[in-house]
């Protein structure tokens, strides 16, 4: 089966897991998840499974991609921060559907790749940092939407402080070998509300003293 139609087969199948969102569909269909994964792993590319992408990280299975992004309610203009950039998939997602992203990677050799197939896919509305991700990008302003690939025992006080009013995050809640928990939280007044959307599985969130501070535009 070429990848096209491994692609057709996957969009069906996240139709039928209740991604009903078009415009989240046409964003996943728009980028090319084989672009993303080492070559080994490019026939595995469109099935709903994660996948590694090295440094221990992986890349997302295709149905939780879409979930999160779905749960995001995206608009063009929302600015939105992805803390954990990994192959950079989700971040091309993110990049159909918003105004600008930015999003930040620990690992600087996943992060130079990952900006690599940004800046080859030429999605100019993308900022990359090299950095602590539980530290979020404080010196923007606060942002409409945070996603969170990695997971956390509890949402990071900085990403908190920096979603925007009327702001929703995404993120994984729980330690490493036991429940996570997919969680949406929406700033609502001078409160939070919380909804929990699924058991997930995500690497941890991980806090370095010592990650770098570079910053670059893609494009």
């Amino acid at each position: 089966m070429s990848l096209a139609a491994r692609k057709i087969r996957l969009l069906m199948q996240l139709r039928k897991a209740g991604i009903n969102d078009t415009a989240v569909l046409s964003a996943i269909e728009r980028v090319p998840r084989e672009n993303f994964v080492p070559p080994s792993f490019r026939d595995q590319a469109y099935e709903n499974i994660a996948l590694p992408i090295g440094q221990g990280q992986t890349l997302s299975q295709p149905e939780v991609v879409a979930l999160m992004t779905q749960a995001l309610e995206l608009t063009k203009r929302h600015t939105v921060l992805e803390i954990g950039t990994g192959s950079g998939y989700q971040a091309c997602v993110l990049a159909h559907l918003s105004r600008r992203v930015y999003t930040i990677e620990r690992h600087r050799s996943l992060l130079e790749e990952a900006t690599a197939r940004i800046s080859e896919l030429r999605l100019h509305n993308v900022m990359t940092r090299l950095g602590d991700g539980s530290r979020g990008w404080p010196e923007t302003r606060k942002f409409d939407r945070i996603i969170v690939t990695c997971a956390a025992e509890f949402p990071p006080e900085p990403l908190l402080e920096q979603l925007g009013e009327d702001g929703t995050m995404i993120l994984p809640v729980g330690g490493q070998g036991r429940t996570q928990e997919l969680v949406r939280l929406k700033r609502v007044g001078e409160g939070i509300e919380r909804k929990e959307l699924g058991i997930v599985r995500f690497v941890p969130l991980v806090s370095d003293e010592n990650s770098g501070k570079g910053q670059r535009r893609t494009g």
